[in-house]
């Protein structure tokens, strides 16, 4: 079997897991959609990179990470009916995902969320981890690596990121220990949280678009990571906060209540701070260490043998 992975080269997510497979999987992965058993379309997005007729021969596997309702267009909605015709089957990394998907195909859908490269995220001491990214060591720290602003105007919060509602978190959290917190961010289009922060007078570092060695530290860093989405896909920074052992909540999104303990999961609409006790940390560690690179990425090679065992 030979596997085409199609990435956006948008130095994001989808081409990490792109290069995490091929450090495992080269031997059964081709750079030519021609000589390819199965096309994964890891960034669905981009299937038009393809030509028609080769998609119609191979067997097509189509990632679909998340899916937004309110953004999800008459126009997205012929786009996708087109595409559809195209896919054997459907890749989703959570069940809500599903959930949404199933009402608009009849195709299969297989579930397996994403993996960890356990060679790149770890644990650190708290205290040196700080130290190393420039945080005091007597505040508490809370994190956050995404995006929060929409590319088209950086004073649009992105909504289903949940920018409003980590900082409805923070707000709740610094008035509880008295102003002695600092936001560390990271990723970029961090206009909106930076926005809110400032207007509150909350403590921040912002560390742009920082490589995936300084990521680890930053986890390690905190006392606290907060997910405040509304819908995502992972988001990988569960598994990633799991890996390193960092305390974190989440809203119920994505994989979230299958990784974190229940106590870790809060209500948007009824926001009750929660710090995570070591019990919390450890499990979130368990469950993450489950879904290793060289482990869970066995899980994608037996749905393409089966989608591709199938056949079109």
């Amino acid at each position: 079997m030979k596997v085409f992975v199609l990435a956006p080269r948008e130095d994001w997510i989808c081409d990490r897991i792109k290069l995490e497979w091929l450090s495992l999987h080269g031997s059964i992965t081709t750079e030519s959609p021609a000589e390819a058993d199965v096309l994964w379309l890891l960034a669905a997005w981009c299937w038009n990179h393809i030509p028609e007729n080769i998609l119609l021969e191979k067997t097509v596997i189509a990632t679909i990470h998340h899916i937004v309702p309110d953004k999800f267009t008459q126009q997205k909605y012929a786009e996708f009916l087109y595409r559809d015709k195209f896919v054997n089957a459907y890749h989703v990394p959570n069940n809500k995902t599903k959930s949404i998907l199933e009402q608009i195909t009849k195709k299969p859908i297989v579930v397996t969320c994403y993996w960890v490269d356990e060679s790149k995220w770890c644990f650190k001491n708290l205290k040196k981890s700080k130290a190393e990214v420039g945080l005091p060591h007597d505040t508490y720290s809370i994190g956050s690596f995404q995006r929060d602003t929409e590319g088209s105007n950086p004073k649009i919060p992105k909504l289903e990121k949940g920018p409003d509602i980590f900082c409805d978190y923070v707000e709740l959290l610094n008035e509880k220990l008295n102003g002695n917190i600092t936001v560390l961010l990271g990723g970029w289009r961090r206009q909106y949280v930076i926005s809110r922060l400032e207007n509150q007078n909350i403590n921040y570092k912002y560390i742009e678009l920082a490589s995936q060695p300084v990521l680890n530290t930053m986890y390690n860093a905190c006392d606290l990571y907060i997910v405040g989405s509304r819908f995502e896909g992972g988001p990988q920074a569960v598994i990633e906060a799991g890996i390193t052992r960092t305390p974190i909540v989440s809203t119920d999104v994505g994989i979230a209540s299958e990784i974190l303990s229940p106590k870790c999961i809060f209500d948007i609409n009824n926001i009750s701070v929660y710090k995570p006790v070591e019990h919390d940390v450890k499990l979130a560690y368990n469950k993450s260490k489950q879904l290793s690179l060289n482990a869970h990425s066995k899980n994608y090679i037996s749905m393409f043998e089966q989608e591709l065992k199938n056949g079109k």
